[in-house]
């Protein structure tokens, strides 16, 4: 098989993958301006006749779902921060501060990677009732503020920082606080970005978390309220996809104003040179 032919063939797999992922997508939206009768139709119809928009006025109308986002969008973006500020600063600590058995706590740090989520769910769920934070925003952030990939991540980028910039710091009298705030936080843009697009988007689609320790609709996310947009009796599906697609909007414009940091974060070190 000659080289255009080899080409041709892996940008016509490709092109099936980008569909067989986009396809979902694509069917949400579109379903989101169909008319009930055309969402359940059959054959499912590809495409709205029209531009219709009772579906989202009518997500509105039967739940809150504009409380639902404002609450994800404080709860990710509190998780997003404390992330941030946990992460990079263990990472300093482990890539550039010499301490007793370092290693050691480095790799308990990479074996809770190992733990799932599920596996803490019910210990978490305990400490949290006990505090007293159910139903509450404490009860939704703190027990992400912390990350193990998140200290990896940014581990990794400091320590491909160059050596002689800490060395002339030292030398000017800087110490670790100083070279965190003016020399590492600043250089470390791009990873500190993909963190931050990472936690985001994590804590923005968490479901069961907020589905068991919130009672009351002031406390609710927007996963949660999706979920009431199903009901026993009847599921309109446009109504949901409807329901989806508001829901979705702010993540996928997150994750297109930060996607070139997101790719020079993760391949930041992959070439040298």
């Amino acid at each position: 098989m000659n080289r255009p032919l080899q080409k041709t063939f892996v940008y016509i797999l490709l092109a099936i993958a980008a569909a067989l992922v986009l396809y979902p997508i694509f069917y949400t939206f579109s379903a989101t301006f169909m008319t009930p009768d055309e969402a359940s139709a059959y054959p499912p119809r590809f495409l709205p006749s029209g531009f219709y928009v009772g579906s989202i006025l009518a997500v509105f109308q039967l739940v809150p779902i504009g409380k639902f986002i404002t609450n994800s969008l404080v709860v990710s973006l509190l998780i997003m921060i404390g992330q941030l500020m946990t992460s990079s600063m263990a990472a300093y600590a482990f890539a550039n501060i010499r301490f007793k058995g370092k290693a050691f706590i480095f790799s308990l740090f990479m074996a809770t990677m190992m733990i799932p989520w599920e596996v803490t769910i019910i210990p978490n769920y305990l400490t949290v009732k006990k505090w007293d934070w159910l139903d509450s925003l404490q009860g939704l952030t703190v027990p992400f503020l912390a990350t193990a990939f998140g200290t990896f991540l940014l581990r990794q980028f400091f320590l491909q920082l160059p050596k002689e910039l800490f060395e002339a710091a030292r030398i000017d009298g800087c110490g670790h606080i100083r070279i965190f705030f003016r020399i590492v936080l600043p250089l470390g843009r791009p990873a500190l970005a993909t963190l931050a697009v990472y936690a985001f988007l994590n804590a923005w689609n968490m479901y069961l978390w907020p589905l068991l320790i919130t009672n009351s609709e002031e406390m609710r996310t927007a996963q949660i309220g999706i979920a009431m947009l199903q009901f026993e009796e009847l599921t309109v599906w446009n109504l949901v996809l409807a329901g989806v697609t508001i829901v979705l909007l702010p993540s996928l414009l997150l994750l297109v104003l930060g996607l070139k940091q997101l790719v020079r974060g993760l391949t930041a070190g992959a070439v040298k040179g």
